[in-house]
């Protein structure tokens, strides 16, 4: 059956599905009337956030084609409020935007908003046995696995690990020239995080072809994915083979780690997998720690490699922020020469707010999702309440909430002293009022390493380079689910040594 026939024989069943839902749902609502009519008066039920008209079956999915999801988001918020719910196909998603609605979203139990019905489309690209293909509590359990690995003593080792791959990297460069950022640090941020994750051996060989099948992995997380992983399109046979081919690369290291017969003490995320026991006493299974790897790779090469680039745009756009953050690192310089490592990093506080700014205009990913197992009640901060229907699918929209102007002065401007401490524009809002990695019982237990990367890769270039933004701003991908720069972001660069005195 070709691509044409699926999607109009996924319409028309989409369609009947819609028709049979709704007439169980008439039929439901006037037999509760009547019931209601014999019981008498009942209390109050407070009412469902308001819903986008949108058209007959196909609900808000045109506006979404057309618009894009921001605008689509965006406009909904505009005229719905902080909590609406669109429809896309027989899909009901509920937005809640802005921390007063989103405390349940971040810190509910698992048995009333779930992540599992709404993140499956994720399995094709992590693999069987880990993340969403398996129940909560043995997700639950992987993920402290992530954690032990990326504690601050490991931090602290992986530290030099890191220094010597931005060295080693960046030595490769001229005295003068042009390069595209976003490919430069695709590149050395897979070597830094393959280094951390699966040691010098490892790293010293496999990087020429991992690079282009972690981005086939990203390309073939697309919003359509989000509805339909399995869809016969190009970018999903893409990212099935991709997958396929990093399964048998990692398979290959697994095994090579385990039948190693020397006595080196290895300290990397590898090591920690494979020592790492669950709860009932039992090890991790040999496609548990490909699956993680495959991951943890994934996700940090993306993220940090995105976000990364969006810095060096934004500051090499912004004058007055390029000064403060190589002013900054002159003074660091000025009292630990030439070394860095994990402490001296934590001393970079401009550097961390101008990444953090960068973050909050280009969060890692577009919106969050759950899945309501049980129904719930917001309030917005005029008052208003609403009760989320058990069944919706509920988002997050990051890109929305991290730009919300009763938190945010000129919210759209790039600005990282909003951040400093005599400001803070965060803290009034509370632990939700920045969602760049998330909250609550699911915050990402990759931030601090994600920090420590992009200040020590942007440390190295503000200390070592003059640099320009050669081509235009970049623009956004929206098209997949964790957007970054579309295109290439050319720079020019001439090498010089940074001055520790005035």
């Amino acid at each position: 059956m070709d691509l044409p026939t699926t999607i109009w024989t996924l319409l028309v069943f989409a369609a009947f599905s819609v028709a049979i839902v709704a007439a169980t749902k008439i039929i439901t609502r006037r037999r509760r009337r009547r019931q209601q009519s014999a019981a008498g008066p009942t209390t109050t039920k407070r009412p469902p956030p308001p819903v986008s008209p949108g058209i007959p079956l196909l609900g808000d999915l045109p506006a979404l084609l057309t618009k894009g999801p921001l605008a689509l988001i965006r406009d909904h918020y505009t005229m719905l409020g902080s909590v609406f719910t669109v429809r896309l196909f027989r899909l009901k998603l509920t937005f809640v935007v802005g921390p007063d609605v989103s405390s349940h979203f971040y810190r509910g139990l698992d048995s009333e908003i779930s992540q599992d019905e709404v993140s499956q489309f994720t399995i094709p690209t992590f693999g069987p046995g880990i993340a969403f293909d398996v129940d909560y509590a043995t997700r639950h359990e992987q993920f402290r696995f992530f954690g032990d690995a990326l504690k601050p003593v490991k931090l602290r080792t992986y530290a030099s690990l890191m220094v010597h791959e931005v060295e080693s990297h960046f030595a490769r460069w001229g005295q003068s020239g042009t390069v595209d950022l976003k490919q430069e640090l695709e590149h050395l941020v897979t070597l830094i995080t393959s280094r951390c994750l699966f040691g010098a051996a490892v790293r010293e060989r496999m990087f020429t072809e991992v690079g282009s099948l972690l981005r086939e992995l990203n390309d073939g997380m697309r919003l359509v994915t989000i509805l339909f992983p399995h869809l016969p399109i190009p970018a999903h046979r893409r990212r099935d083979a991709a997958r396929a081919r990093l399964g048998e690369i990692f398979t290959e290291i697994v095994r090579s780690r385990k039948s190693r017969t020397d006595d080196d003490d290895d300290d990397d995320m590898l090591q920690c997998l494979l020592d790492a026991r669950y709860k009932d006493g039992r090890g991790t299974t040999e496609t548990e720690v490909v699956g993680m790897l495959v991951s943890a790779l994934f996700a940090g090469q993306h993220n940090s490699s995105s976000a990364g680039t969006w810095t060096g745009a934004r500051l090499l756009t912004h004058t007055k922020h390029l000064r403060a953050a190589v002013e900054e690192q002159r003074r660091v310089v000025a009292r630990h020469g030439d070394r860095v490592d994990y402490d001296v990093l934590q001393e970079m506080e401009t550097l961390h707010r101008c990444v953090k700014e960068t973050l909050r205009l280009h969060p890692p990913a577009l919106m969050l999702l759950r899945h309501a197992r049980r129904s719930f009640t917001v309030r917005t901060r005029d008052g208003r309440e609403y009760e989320v229907p058990k069944g919706h699918a509920v988002a997050s929209p990051l890109v929305l909430h991290n730009r919300l102007p009763h938190i945010y002065d000129e919210p759209d401007k790039y600005d990282p002293d909003r951040f400093a401490p005599r400001r803070a524009e965060d803290k009034p809002g509370g632990a939700l009022a920045y969602l760049s990695f998330g909250a609550g019982r699911h915050i990402c237990v990759g931030e601090a390493f994600a920090y420590m990367q992009l200040k020590l890769i942007w440390s190295h270039l503000l200390r070592n380079f003059d640099m320009e933004l050669v081509s235009p701003f970049p623009r956004t991908d929206w098209n997949v689910v964790m957007p970054g720069p579309q295109g290439k972001v050319i720079i020019s660069y001439k090498r010089r040594p940074l001055p520790t005195t005035d």
